[in-house]
């Protein structure tokens, strides 16, 4: 464990039970959360490769048009 962790756990374990519970909740939440995204993130990179293939084909055969940032 890193000192900044530790630091974090003992300035946590002042809190009351009930505050500590629900900081224990959020972390583990967001630990959760966090590798979800990173597996979606996984999975998805093939398929934004595939996507970015085409449409520089699409680019490349002239059935694209630049965009014209004022008619925004």
């Amino acid at each position: 464990m890193t000192i900044l962790l530790e630091k974090a756990f003992k300035k946590a374990s002042q809190l009351s039970k009930v505050e500590q519970n629900v900081f224990a909740k959020w972390i583990i939440e967001e630990l959760e959360t966090e590798k979800k995204w990173e597996g979606m993130f996984a999975e998805s990179e093939d398929l934004l490769d595939k996507l970015a293939d085409e449409a520089l084909a699409a680019d490349k055969q002239g059935k694209t048009q630049s965009l014209d940032i004022s008619k925004l």
